[in-house]
């Protein structure tokens, strides 16, 4: 792998890491919240520290030779820690027994990395080694001890964490399943990688040669793990994407009948965008419920049944020819205010109840009226 194979899903998981930044700031006391954003950081740390160039840049800085081995190990184990403590809250949520286990997780990941450190302090590894560090030091005294310390640890969670995956995947469905297979995937290949190393280095003991598997083999495997990991503990927030989609998606088609109806009414079409997002959107539509109401008079439900008709017999769907209809009578009647030749009692009683139908299909039915309206042509239908 060259340094492009790094850099660019590190790259990746660094824009995954900076879209969770703002969570992180407003909901930092939140566990879930901190684990997901730790876990994006250290994924997209280990990828840019794990570069040969990085490697060099990080070695010359310090002025100690390969001291960026034990850095990324260091790193790796945390993401590995990462993933146990990410599992544990999904399947048993933020008791005090989970934090519990959290922080012995945790004080054995950096007991592990007190020992990497240490093994390297106390070895020695003078010639610079980019690619095959594993297996140019596997005899060496102190640095195999902390090869084979990284190696185990990773090659135990390696095993440990899909077997979980699989078995609860197996009792859940939807984007957790989903979340916990594209683990066991991740995990699969993590493993294949400590493996691969793990080979290499014993048969260096051995006395032969397969430093290939370390060099050649094992970081592939190394990066496509660290992205099915990472997308797999992305899965499970799917369906909140899909929300938050839904309501942008909502939010951007009410936009030409909102802005249409606040120039009508004489008022501004302006946005707060300083506010959430939630109540963005609910001004926006409790702002088309009010202005539409004032529409009553010039609204007739006669119009709208028979539009609605027409695009029927056009082989429209129901659900489109009702929002058509819907979108149809509106523009008429924007466009009779505009002349102001509304009638009576009568015609309010029948804009009412036509409008009551309208309204009365919710959020999402008053979005795709909208999304009509700005897809008419309003000259065609004035005339």
């Amino acid at each position: 792998m060259n340094g492009s194979d790094y850099y660019i899903p590190a790259a990746a998981l660094g824009l995954a890491f900076l879209s969770k930044l703002p969570g992180l700031v407003r909901r930092w006391r939140d566990p879930m919240v901190r684990s997901v954003a730790g876990l994006l950081l250290m994924a997209g740390a280990g990828f840019a520290l794990a570069a040969p160039p990085t490697i060099t840049v990080v070695n010359r800085a310090v002025g100690v030779p390969n001291v960026s081995a034990p850095l990324v190990y260091a790193i790796n184990n945390v993401f590995n820690t990462f993933c146990i403590v990410l599992l544990a809250y999904w399947r048993e949520g933020l008791g005090e027994d989970v934090q519990r286990r959290v922080r012995r997780w945790f004080a054995a990941c950096g007991a592990v990395i007190l020992l990497i450190a240490a093994c390297f302090a106390l070895g020695e590894a003078p010639v610079e080694r980019l690619r095959d560090l594993d297996t140019h030091y596997a005899s060496t005294p102190w640095i195999r001890e902390m090869i084979v310390i990284y190696l185990s640890w990773h090659i135990v969670v390696g095993v440990v964490v899909p077997a979980m995956c699989w078995r609860w995947s197996r009792v859940v469905d939807g984007w957790l399943r989903a979340g916990l297979l594209t683990l066991v995937a991740g995990f699969t290949f993590s493993t294949a990688f400590g493996l691969a190393k793990a080979a290499a280095v014993i048969t260096r003991w051995a006395g032969g040669d397969l430093d290939f598997l370390s060099t050649e083999v094992a970081p592939p495997l190394a990066g496509m793990g660290a992205v099915l990991t990472t997308t797999g503990f992305l899965l499970p927030q799917g369906r909140r994407m899909a929300a938050a989609w839904e309501a942008w998606q909502t939010y951007r088609w009410m936009g030409p009948l909102w802005r249409r109806l606040r120039t009508l009414m004489g008022l501004p079409a302006t946005t707060t965008w300083w506010e959430p997002f939630g109540s963005r959107l609910l001004d926006r539509e409790t702002d088309i419920h009010d202005d539409l109401l004032a529409l009553s008079p010039y609204c007739d439900l006669q119009t709208m049944t028979a539009c609605h008709d027409r695009a029927l017999d056009d082989g429209v769907s129901p659900d489109d020819a009702w929002d058509v209809a819907a979108a149809t009578m509106i523009a008429l009647a924007i466009a009779a205010k505009e002349s102001a030749t509304g009638s009576g009692e009568e015609s309010q009683e029948t804009g009412t109840a036509a409008l009551g139908a309208v309204l009365g299909t919710g959020t999402r039915g008053i979005a795709r009226i909208a999304r009509q309206y700005g897809a008419l042509r309003h000259d065609t239908v004035a005339a």
